[in-house]
């Protein structure tokens, strides 16, 4: 059996194309880090989420490694903190985000970075970002989560370290 010359070309074209195919989703799903979501923040009670010793108080904390720990709560429709006040991290720091529910569904989406993630009543998502620069970053809900769902946002402003350790001496002092 004799096989034209063009029949060879475009099948040795279509081998290509779907060697490139497959190496494009092998790169999407290791490359960028994507990860589903899973429990390795740990598991909380979600009706007592206030009980846990992380989500009593959320807010930003110093961690031994040096970066900054900073606990979330997303609740219909807010982020405590972040929605009210913004939370605060320097630059060039290794900054990671416990986030937590306890009421229904959310999103937890830092608009212009990687850092997107589910927030499942009883799991503490975990991500950790290092900004490199200072700015502004709008967080944003991307899970349909109630009738107030649109208005659902907050705020994550990143400050020179320098500033930041300055502001939190002033904190300390008073």
């Amino acid at each position: 059996m004799e096989i034209h010359r063009f029949e060879k070309l475009w099948f040795g074209a279509s081998l290509l194309l779907i060697v490139v195919l497959i190496a494009t989703i092998v790169y999407g799903a290791v490359g960028p880090g994507v990860a589903m979501v899973d429990d390795s923040g740990g598991i909380v009670d979600p009706s007592a989420l206030t009980d846990s010793e992380n989500f009593r108080e959320p807010g930003v904390y110093e961690a031994d490694d040096g970066g900054y720990d900073v606990y979330v709560r997303a609740q219909q429709f807010a982020f405590q903190p972040g929605t009210n006040s913004p939370i605060r991290v320097p630059a060039d720091t290794d900054v990671t985000f416990y986030v937590s529910s306890p009421d229904v569904t959310h999103g937890f989406n830092l608009a212009g970075t990687n850092v997107n993630t589910m927030v499942i009543p009883g799991q503490v998502a975990e991500v950790t970002v290092n900004f490199d620069e200072p700015g502004t970053y709008h967080i944003v809900c991307n899970e349909y989560c109630g009738a107030a769902h649109h208005t659902m946002r907050g705020t994550v402003e990143v400050v020179p370290r320098d500033q930041f350790d300055m502001e939190s001496q002033e904190v300390t002092d008073q």
